[in-house]
């Protein structure tokens, strides 16, 4: 048979594209996201047509989520999982950042990933099997002051579970798992002074994407919080 195909919203940095990465030895890869240049350069580095396609999508544009769903089944024929990872952040406080930026933040982080599920799920359900994974965060667990990035990711861990239970209670499906990625701090460049070796790496959460995935059919891994040790909360 033919590799499994995962789908990754948000693959042209970070977290994505560590995924992608790791992911190439055993996945024919969907790489999706608005920075259409870089995805290009990642789906030529990770063996091109054949094994990567780049699909520029802002996520939450329904007919660019449709467009992206479409190209993937016409180009490979199927899709295996999905992985939500599209998203980012915003300085905390109330007075900080633009209403803007707030909006394209909501919309990214809670619409986006709704859509990329409803475009998504009926050809999982066809098939009847497959796996979604939705980047939350440890601030989609507990509530950071002033933050509203963390109430987008409070809204995303509910659609993770939310999604889970109308698969098992509503759809009678037993096949399609569900996993939620809860990161603690990442070396990112949201940060204006990186934190470096005391944060985890896109690496590090990429391993976590990858053993969610590569376990045996019958097994659910629900949540995966994973912190830097030297994260205390």
């Amino acid at each position: 048979m033919a590799d499994p195909v995962l789908l990754i919203t948000g693959a042209s940095s970070g977290i994505g594209a560590a995924t992608a990465r790791a992911a190439a030895p055993g996945y024919r890869l969907v790489l999706a996201a608005r920075r259409e240049e870089e995805l290009r350069e990642l789906a030529a580095e990770l063996g091109g047509e054949e094994r990567a396609i780049a699909v520029r999508c802002d996520v939450t544009e329904w007919d660019q989520v449709e467009a992206m769903t479409a190209t993937a089944l016409e180009r490979f024929g199927r899709i295996d999982a999905v992985f939500a990872n599209a998203g980012f952040g915003a300085a905390r406080g109330f007075l900080e950042e633009s209403p803007e930026h707030w909006r394209s933040m909501v919309l990214t982080n809670v619409y986006g990933v709704a859509l990329t599920i409803r475009a998504t799920l009926p050809h999982l359900l066809e098939r009847g099997d497959g796996h979604f994974l939705v980047t939350s965060s440890i601030a989609g667990r507990r509530v950071l002051p002033g933050s509203l990035y963390s109430a987008t990711k409070w809204a995303a861990t509910a659609i993770g579970e939310a999604l889970r239970q109308e698969l098992r209670q509503m759809r009678d499906n037993h096949g399609i798992r569900v996993t939620l990625i809860e990161p603690g701090m990442v070396d990112t460049p949201f940060f204006e002074n990186r934190p470096g070796d005391s944060a985890l790496s896109d690496d590090d959460v990429a391993r976590a994407v990858m053993f969610a995935l590569e376990q045996p059919d019958g097994v659910d891994v629900n949540e995966i919080l994973i912190r830097p040790i030297a994260q205390s909360n």
